[in-house]
């Protein structure tokens, strides 16, 4: 596969300060941080493998999220 092109960097942000926080407080500080694109999923939502430079990934249950990823 071949590199891409100008791809930004992703915002240096530590993702565990984002577990125990409610989905729409997660959202706004990482939007406020600079991801593109925030989103939240259910525990065992299945997602693509692809990496996408930008996006913060929060698996949430009850509202609270358990954990977080790039991509």
């Amino acid at each position: 596969m071949a590199p891409l092109p100008n791809v930004p960097a992703d915002p240096d942000d530590d993702l565990t300060a984002y577990v125990g926080l409610g989905t729409a407080a997660a959202a706004e500080r990482a939007r406020a941080r600079g991801w593109a694109t925030v989103r939240a999923l259910a525990p065992g939502t299945i997602v693509t493998m692809e990496y996408m430079a930008g996006r913060l990934n929060f698996e949430a249950r009850d509202g609270v999220v358990k954990r977080c990823w790039k991509g």
